[in-house]
């Protein structure tokens, strides 16, 4: 019996929060190949690219979301924060001052 989608997304959270990132991007990446509009799957997917230093992928994946809906402050930052671990703090800041007007003022 093949695995539902939300199934697959319940076992790749699982495995986030276990504390094993790579495997959970490992089971939601083709997840958000056949589900790309899903914010759901990308949010996690992006944070466990991010939790596990694949930064490139996570920006792309952030990207998705910023992309999907512009006024997610949550979104935007987490872009920001993968471009400045990524030591691209210009290309950040517009990102992390989006997420400043939408959340009332907060950098963070």
């Amino acid at each position: 019996m093949e695995e539902t989608t939300y199934e697959t997304f319940a076992r790749g959270r699982k495995y986030f929060d276990l504390g094993d990132p790579i495997r959970a991007a490992r089971i939601l990446a083709p997840l958000a190949e056949s589900e790309p509009h899903s914010r759901s799957i990308l949010e996690l997917l992006g944070r466990a690219y991010f939790h596990s230093a694949q930064l490139k992928k996570a920006e792309r994946t952030f990207r998705k979301l910023v992309e999907l809906d512009p006024c997610d402050s949550w979104a935007h930052i987490a872009l920001a924060r993968s471009l400045e671990r990524q030591s691209r703090e210009d290309e950040a800041a517009p990102h992390r001052r989006m997420h400043s007007v939408m959340s009332g003022g907060s950098l963070d």
